[in-house]
């Protein structure tokens, strides 16, 4: 295989070493190398680290369907599906005959990053075109051996290998080939023009599985001769283990053992009713904080001004004093993942070695984790995604895998763990809260002098395992100190508008008594609020069209040129100069996240003094398009997201506890809620680029936007509410 290069920029944010030796000869402290790092954050798209070979990515049966065994997991975004139309390519095979699974840590190939931050088939989409292709010569190297031809005689088609007045299939040549060892050289790959599958609307892969309710995510995972288990939590923010004693857990029925270590307290049990039930009657003492933790408390902390500042863009020189300065706030609370499939794990322990079955977006960090709890090798660790029912960055945390297999040893039994819906929310992981501050001189001709953006927020990337991963080998104390501004709660933040002569961003850390992390987008949705709601202050304030005025300060570079095609993609399939009827408006806001440009047009009503969405339109250009239904679906599912986000969601705190604490009361989108999505696919460019996240970004503004043309009324909180 050819090896792969890295820029610059990929090795700064790819090796620990080069963050190790920059820190160690002190320059990191330094604004002008701290905004090198941002910039880099910003603009790195990580490739794929591949270090295994084809025929570990690959199986071919003897009835010659093919096995692919993914690294990336499946968690509804429809990667399974891309992926089989990339293999197909250069296997030269049709997309269906191949089945796509999750690869096992066990038997690899071995994600040593994530499966997130949009990345999945941009990372993956030439090491699998070279992987394919490498396999499929190795193939023809078998057959010529076996057929007793020249290599140079064969030719592929369909799966089959024909030369020479011969011909053997894929599946009867994998089964009587033995040697696998030789080297290929990588072989020229198909050029765009002679693509079969790549840029078809091609049917997912996994839709019957899924629309049958069959067994396949997470939660389902199970083993013969099963237990239950369930785990105690603490009851408030701050609240510590002190000690714990059985109590009458340990009489009650269908109880196995109460186990009881450190400060991991968990029930195993015949049933899962029995485990709960039984939790509750373990004695156990907790020290609470001296002082509940209110919401008032989060507001104070989270707070432009509060906490660790950081200069992460910086271009001319910012005056914002005299007339025509102009400053506004923005505000975004705490959210909830809201995915529909609860965080579970089942795992077997026996003879010192596990076996785990989970949802989880880090298999290989799960495998870590669990080795080093259980005190035993990584390769004793055998850790098998499954599909997962929601992502959304809560899946890179999976401490439920150890408490499965904490518990497994205890009973020497396999057992299943998961968080009960109102346990996740109080001890899982929340959206951070927000604050933005933006600041403009105007022109007296209605230009942007200069523009100055601050955002508040707490750990996104921060305090999370994947740090050891993006900032390797530094400690999350050390990457805090080093790096200074969380690049997770800043994403979405810079200035894109380049043809502002004069601007500035400021990334405020504050650190809250509780954990907050990855959430769809990071914090594209709450930037992109505050930066494309001050934009439409601004043109209002200009007396400007918004279209225009977002076009004129965009500049003529690559992500400037990119983002003006989607402006006027979606403004012309909106019809933007033509007025609504009366009592309807419309709101346009854009974004670029991982290289992908996104425009969104929302027209809105009020509707018994609530805001209704009518109707998003939607431009976007992904780039090179692997499956349109894909990013369609993508797409769609992005914008109800936001949208709900954006309308209703919101975690608050009181005595320590967060409310809500269950759906029902957690308010979220329904389906009379959701509006009619039109998407504008462009793609420029021969490799895609990041798809998922991307379209979470403009929505809340879009809708403030309109709310505004609509009412007269700016809306600077998230959720938007008409009242109060």
């Amino acid at each position: 295989m050819a090896k792969k290069t890295f820029n610059r920029r990929k090795f700064i944010i790819r090796s620990g070493v080069g963050l190790g030796v920059l820190f160690g000869v002190g320059l990191l402290g330094r604004g002008p190398l701290r905004r090198m790092l941002a910039q880099t954050a910003e603009e790195t798209i990580l490739p794929f680290d591949n270090k295994f070979d084809a025929y570990l990515w690959f199986e071919i049966k003897p009835d010659n369907q093919i096995i692919l065994r993914s690294p990336k997991v499946e968690m509804g975004q429809g990667i399974f599906t891309a992926l089989a139309q990339i293999a197909a390519e250069e296997l030269e095979v049709d997309w269906e005959t191949i089945t796509v699974v999750h690869a096992n840590t066990a038997q690899g190939p071995i994600d040593f990053v994530s499966t997130g931050g949009s990345l999945s088939i941009t990372g993956l989409y030439e090491p699998l075109r070279a992987l394919a292709a490498t396999m499929r010569e190795m193939l023809k190297v078998n057959a010529a051996e076996l057929m007793g031809v020249s290599v140079n005689a064969l030719s592929v088609k369909n799966g089959e290998i024909v030369g020479g007045g011969k011909k053997m299939t894929y599946g009867e040549v994998a089964e009587k080939a033995s040697n696998w060892d030789f080297k290929i050289d990588q072989p020229t790959l198909k050029s765009k023009s002679q693509f079969k599958f790549i840029g078809k609307a091609l049917p997912r892969i996994d839709l019957v599985a899924k629309v049958k309710g069959e067994p396949i995510f997470g939660i389902d995972g199970s083993f013969p001769d099963m237990l239950y288990g369930s785990v105690l939590r603490p009851p408030v923010v701050g609240a510590k283990f002190i000690s714990a004693t059985p109590g009458k857990a340990a009489q009650m029925p269908g109880v196995i053992k109460v186990v009881i270590e450190k400060d991991f307290i968990g029930v195993v049990a015949e049933s899962r009713v029995q485990a709960e039930d039984a939790k509750h009657q373990v004695d156990v003492k907790w020290q609470m904080p001296e002082k509940l933790l209110q919401q008032a408390d989060v507001d104070a902390l989270i707070k432009v001004g509060a906490g660790n500042d950081v200069v992460i863009q910086t271009e001319g020189s910012v005056a914002l004093t005299g007339e025509n300065v102009f400053i506004r706030e923005y505000f975004t609370p705490m959210g909830a993942h809201g995915h529909i499939e609860p965080n579970g794990a089942s795992a077997h322990y026996q003879n010192g070695k596990v076996t785990v079955k989970l949802s989880t977006q880090v298999a290989n960090l799960t495998r870590k984790e669990v080795a080093n709890a259980l005190n035993i090798k990584e390769d004793d660790v055998d850790v098998q995604p499954q599909y997962l029912g929601g992502g959304f960055g809560r899946r890179l945390e999976t401490p439920h895998a150890v408490e499965a297999a904490l518990l497994s040893k205890a009973v020497g039994k396999p057992v299943h763990v998961f968080f009960e819906r109102t346990e996740e929310f109080q001890n899982g992981i929340l959206r951070p809260p927000s604050h933005n501050v933006l600041k403009a001189k105007l022109t007296k001709d209605g230009n942007i002098e200069s523009i100055e953006h601050h955002t508040a927020s707490s750990d996104v990337a921060f305090d999370s395992s994947l740090i050891s991963v993006f900032l390797k080998p530094m400690s999350n104390d050390v990457a805090k100190a080093v790096v200074g501004a969380d690049f997770g709660a800043w994403r979405g933040g810079m200035i894109q508008y380049k043809a502002i002569p004069n601007y500035k961003t400021v990334a405020w850390h504050a650190e809250l008594p509780f954990k907050t992390s990855w959430w769809r987008g990071l914090g594209l949705l709450s930037n992109t609020f505050a930066i494309e709601s001050f934009m439409d202050e601004l043109a209002h304030e200009t007396k400007q069209d918004p279209l225009a005025f977002r076009l004129k300060h965009l500049a003529d570079n690559e992500k400037g040129k990119l983002l003006k095609s989607v402006l006027k993609a979606a403004a012309q399939q909106a019809e933007w100069d033509k007025p609504l009827p009366a009592g309807k408006a419309r709101g346009i806001a854009c974004s670029i996240d991982v290289g992908t440009p996104v425009a969104q047009i929302a027209e809105v009503e009020i509707k018994d003094g609530k805001i209704k969405v009518n109707k998003v339109i939607c431009a976007i250009d992904p780039g090179l398009i692997i499956n349109p239904d894909g990013v369609k679906a993508q797409t769609e599912g992005a914008i109800i997201m936001g949208m709900s986000a954006s309308m209703f969601e919101e975690i608050t705190i009181k005595d320590g506890k967060m409310q809500p604490n269950t759906f029902g009361y957690y308010q979220m989108a329904f389906i009379r809620d959701a509006p009619e999505i039109e998407v504008v696919l462009l793609s420029s460019g021969e490799n895609p680029r990041g798809m998922g996240e991307p379209p979470i970004g403009p929505i809340g503004a879009a809708i403030a936007n309109a709310v505004f043309q609509l009412t007269g009324k700016r809306l600077n909180r998230i959720p938007l509410k008409l009242e109060g």
